[in-house]
């Protein structure tokens, strides 16, 4: 994993938010992200780039930008991503030049990133707001798994093992969504990232007037 060490001046109030969003396989992340996008279009989703084969009903450039192994070591190597990582045997980046472009012009921005990327990313940009999305139980998780009818057994094991090593890390984050209801959840992820925007220094630089009227009287 590597995040470049030079950080952009993106932690002003005028940039735009910076949501990060991590989960354990099959907690329910990807949909709740989507249907987020759904609701509310002021934020803009970065797509990850990976090795890993696309799944049934994934598009490129929709779900992920799909990409070699050779393709993805030489971006690598010319820093373009934010952040990387190697997760269950594939990698996976983040766009860097298009995430601060984005933020940068005022835009909020979600990436979907795993506990580690999100503990690199909240280093190099300390402003960025983090949710992460649990399951009801394990054996839940094992459930939605199999569900998915997308894995071998001995693949959903080494996931589930995986997860639990992945919720030890949940008091890092700054909301944590228990996705037990759909609905009830993406109203928690919605109420998360209205909450966010509405603090103080974000209020301040969108409404300007506001604040110098304030501090008149």
């Amino acid at each position: 994993m590597n995040v470049p060490a030079d950080n952009p001046n993106t932690s002003d109030a005028t940039a735009g938010a910076l949501f990060i969003v991590s989960a354990p396989s099959g907690a329910g992340k990807t949909t709740l992200v989507k249907k987020l996008m759904e609701h509310d279009p002021g934020i803009r989703h970065s797509i990850s780039y990976t090795t890993r084969p696309p799944r049934p009903a994934e598009q490129n450039g929709r779900d992920y930008h799909f990409i070699d192994i050779q393709t993805f070591l030489a971006m690598r190597e010319r820093g373009d991503f934010l952040e990387w990582a190697e997760v269950h045997g594939n990698f996976y980046g983040t766009s860097r030049s298009w995430l601060l472009e984005e933020m940068r012009a005022g835009r909020d921005t979600l990436v979907e990133i795993d506990w580690q990327g999100a503990q690199q990313v909240r280093a190099f940009m300390p402003q960025a707001v983090s949710i992460f999305i649990v399951p009801p139980s394990i054996a839940e998780l094992e459930r939605r798994l199999r569900a998915r009818g997308q894995d071998s057994e001995d693949v959903i094991q080494r996931r589930v093992a995986a997860a639990l090593g992945e919720l030890r890390h949940v008091g890092e984050f700054d909301f944590v969504i228990i996705n037990n209801d759909l609905q009830d959840a993406l109203g928690d992820m919605a109420a998360a990232v209205r909450a966010s925007r509405l603090n103080f220094q974000r209020q301040r630089a969108r409404y300007p007037d506001v604040f110098r009227f304030l501090s008149s009287h």
